[in-house]
């Protein structure tokens, strides 16, 4: 078993579009980023390649380059999804944490949690997501960003042969 850690932020801006865990959600701002900002996977994204021992996001997915410029982060997961695969590893569960004063994450968490599970090959239960605000404290209580944590258990996959 092997546990990795995620964290990513990002600053709201207007026009662009809110997407978190790959949910795209009506709000009068959206996340500055190189590719389309989410949050929630970049964090999940991050965890699971310190599982692997594999680095983090950016030295995978370099921010500046082209390829990347206004991708889906989905897209970006489902590569992380390959690579744990061809690793021998298997997701035993996610937790996930999106920290955000505005919008209100509830009504949109079952379909997040449902496209992140979807998109790595894994059953819907083994992924957990909660939406938390700041109360009002700093950059994300004031509404200036959005903010995300993660962490995973992986397990090595057994062959039988």
């Amino acid at each position: 078993m092997q546990i990795g850690f995620g964290y990513d932020v990002h600053k709201l801006v207007r026009k662009r579009k809110l997407i978190i865990g790959g949910v795209q959600i009506a709000y009068e701002k959206g996340l500055l980023g190189w590719s389309d900002g989410d949050v929630l996977i970049h964090a999940i994204i991050d965890a699971l390649l310190g599982a692997m021992g594999a680095g983090d996001i950016g030295q995978l997915f370099p921010a500046g380059d082209k390829k990347y410029k206004g991708i889906s982060s989905l897209k970006l997961l489902a590569n992380v999804a390959e690579l744990l695969k061809k690793s021998g590893f298997a997701i035993n569960n996610i937790d996930a944490t999106v920290v955000a004063e505005e919008p209100r994450l509830a009504p949109y968490i079952a379909e997040m949690k449902q496209q992140l599970a979807d998109c790595l090959g894994i059953a819907g239960q083994l992924v957990n997501i909660k939406g938390k605000t700041e109360e009002g404290l700093g950059f994300t209580g004031t509404k200036k960003g959005i903010a995300a944590y993660a962490i995973c258990l992986l397990h090595k996959e057994i062959k039988c042969g």
